[in-house]
């Protein structure tokens, strides 16, 4: 497992356009959520031991937001002929069996994990009504086999700041995690 840290893009960048299947088939993209307070982009993986690590946590996050407004969307970019654990039938099988409330993308070109400019797995993008950058890093200071419970401590921090018309922190972690498998060829420049 190679770890990676987020790439931590500039704060104030808008939201890249994605249009992307679901693990239904439904295409959904970046304009779908219109009247969202807010926008959460989360580069996922079935595999992750770090996704699985935060997943109940995440899920638990993300039920208690969108009902607040928060559109939130997971994205897998995974190269699945080197890790077919992470293929769209496998994304269905994991979307049930863990309650996910919200999309389960399949990026099959990996185009948009580099407009994204992600790198690990998981890695969030938060972007405001304005569909601007606002926070961009770690959930919270949680990782496998850390003594740290999962609390989404920062990622709260910032939708609750969005959610009030403030501003949010400037002081930003980058997430840590599994890198994005890219497919031979398509490995993004000074990507691992």
């Amino acid at each position: 497992m190679v770890t990676m840290v987020s790439d931590m893009p500039a704060l104030g960048t808008p939201a890249p356009y994605f249009k992307l299947p679901d693990t239904e088939g439904k295409m959904v993209c970046r304009d779908d959520f219109p009247d969202a307070s807010a926008l959460l982009v989360v580069f996922i993986s079935n595999h992750c031991p770090y996704v699985q690590h935060i997943k109940q946590g995440f899920v638990t996050l993300v039920k208690e937001y969108q009902p607040k407004g928060v559109a939130v969307v997971a994205i897998s970019s995974n190269d699945i002929a080197s890790y077919p654990q992470d293929s769209p039938e496998k994304m269905a099988i994991e979307a049930r069996e863990s309650g996910f409330t919200f999309p389960y993308l399949y990026d099959e070109t990996q185009e948009v994990a580099k407009t994204y400019r992600a790198v690990c797995t998981p890695d969030f993008f938060l972007f405001d009504q304005d569909q601007k950058l606002v926070y961009r890093g770690r959930m919270d200071e949680s990782r496998p086999g850390s003594d740290k419970p999962v609390t989404g401590a920062e990622l709260r921090a910032a939708l609750d700041a969005v959610l009030k018309g403030e501003k949010v922190s400037a002081e930003q972690k980058p997430s840590m995690g599994c890198s994005i498998k890219w497919k031979p060829g398509n490995i993004p420049t000074g990507k691992g």
